[in-house]
């Protein structure tokens, strides 16, 4: 007996449309945010070219196939590439993952709303270039702007309820699906076209959290949102050029995303979207670490001015007990071997070892030369994690949103120090304190790339909020070409 499956086209599932209607349609009015956006763009773009530093992370960029030019095409900060589109997102997105020092927002799922800047950068910049070879105006970076609130709200509150690493999933699928809807917006696709470009999103295959977790961990995880930005791009094209949707892909029974890759549950919306996330974003401001570390780095940092303070030293340390919350112990509670950059950026044990050691945490102290010491694996011996139940529940609550640790450390003699941090320097709470030192960041790495003339000129612009939102996207890109 044969079962009948109807063959009439549904309506477009609500989360696709919400999501297209919000790319589209909304207005930001939020000053607040603005500005917070244009902090991110400084420190997202100043992450990226501190990762040009390491040819881990160059190799991986320029055209796919070498000596290409894309008349017209969108350039890559910090380098001479001019590529397409797609390829230009995949190259921006790569720089601004790599070191793991970008923004963070940390829900239910964990990620990088400033990520989708490579698939936004890219595109308008191309738009504005290709824009006026036509005489046409150019795009303005208030647009990159506020696609950048966009993108961040559409990853944010979708993460907020939604946990795609309890499946396995990667994060970075909320990257593709908010680069994609952001995208469209700035293409100018109609709205029937966005949301089959979204839906093409969904039903993509997902990247597998394989490659964050032992005993796998690996460089895939800087690149994978560069992947995942770019792969937005091309989505958004593709519907441009009118290719269909697949309206029920979250919906569709047995074939749909719910069934197939999130248990058969359905998204959980906390609010609707607005501006809350890009208000509310996590900055790496002092430590490239992964974020449920950033406090007890901090005060790991504080613990070694004690000891220096003292006359003693790590080595003196009989046993340390980190009293976290439950995202932290997931993730980065590491024991045995490190293999690699990315495997010692995401273990707590390592990157608090680091700063009582040597009292510092920096891109170079994960690479090999300093893992080698044979005092780190000998510090992280003595750690133990445990979960503190009210920092769990701090961690979740909307009006808080800590990510505390405390650092409870027994010396050979007895001493006992301790030190709780529950609000990192990049937290919204924390914002007057932080937001100089920000800045700071971002005048070290372009000092890690330009002259001092060219330093200036990019800083006129960057630090005058008014003149960097009217300034055409290409004329702003081509401060930052070598």
């Amino acid at each position: 007996m044969s079962s009948h499956i109807s063959n009439e086209r549904p309506a477009p599932d609500k989360v696709l449309t919400d999501i297209a209607d919000y790319a589209l349609r909304y207005e930001v009015s939020s000053e607040l945010a603005y500005t917070t956006a244009r902090y991110c763009l400084l420190d997202t773009l100043g992450c990226g070219l501190e990762a040009l530093e390491y040819p881990a992370c160059t190799k991986l960029l320029g055209p796919i196939v070498p000596g290409t030019v894309v008349p017209h095409g969108a350039r890559v900060p910090g380098t001479s590439y001019q590529l397409d589109p797609v390829q230009a997102a995949f190259n921006i997105g790569a720089m601004i993952r790599w070191l793991d020092f970008n923004d963070t927002w940390l829900a239910a799922e964990w990620g990088h709303p400033s990520d989708n800047l490579g698939g936004i950068l890219a595109t308008a910049d191309w738009l504005s270039r290709t824009g006026l070879a036509d005489g046409r105006a150019p795009l303005q970076m208030r647009q990159v702007l506020t696609a950048m609130i966009k993108a961040h709200e559409i990853q944010g509150c979708i993460a907020l309820e939604n946990s795609f690493n309890k499946v396995g999933l990667d994060h970075v699928v909320l990257v593709k699906v908010a680069s994609t809807a952001v995208v469209c917006q700035l293409l100018g696709l109609t709205s029937e076209q966005t949301i089959n470009a979204i839906s093409l999103a969904w039903v993509d295959g997902q990247s597998l959290r394989t490659y964050r977790h032992a005993p796998n961990t690996g460089s895939r995880k800087s690149w994978a949102a560069g992947d995942a930005t770019s792969r937005a791009v091309r989505l958004a094209l593709m519907a441009r050029a009118g290719e269909m949707g697949y309206p029920s892909a979250l919906t569709a029974k047995t074939w749909g995303f719910y069934d197939v890759s999130f248990r058969g549950q359905e998204f959980k919306f906390q609010r609707p979207y607005g501006n809350y996330v890009m208000e509310n974003v996590l900055f790496k401001i002092s430590f490239p670490a992964e974020f449920h570390a950033q406090t007890a780095v901090e005060a790991a940092m504080t613990l070694h001015g004690r000891l220096k303070q003292m006359g003693r030293t790590a080595e003196e340390i009989r046993a340390i007990t980190i009293r976290t919350h439950e995202a932290c112990l997931r993730i980065i509670d590491k024991k045995g071997p490190l293999a690699n950059p990315a495997d010692r950026d995401h273990c707590v044990q390592y990157m608090i070892a680091i700063p009582l050691l040597l009292g510092r945490l920096t891109a170079a102290d994960y690479e090999d030369a300093i893992a080698a010491d044979p005092r780190i694996d000998g510090l992280r011996a003595k750690v133990t994690c445990v979960e503190e139940p009210r920092f769990t529940a701090d961690y979740h609550d909307p009006e808080k949103r800590s990510i505390a640790n405390s650092l409870h450390v027994e010396l050979n003699d007895g001493t006992v120090l301790e030190e709780t941090v529950e609000y990192p320097i990049g937290h919204k709470r924390r914002r007057e304190e932080g937001m100089p030192l920000l800045i700071e960041k971002f005048k070290t790495n372009l000092r890690r790339r330009y002259t001092e003339a060219q330093q200036q000129r990019i800083l006129d612009v960057s630090l005058d909020h008014a003149r960097l939102a009217s300034m055409p996207v290409n004329e702003y890109v081509d401060l930052y070409v070598l």
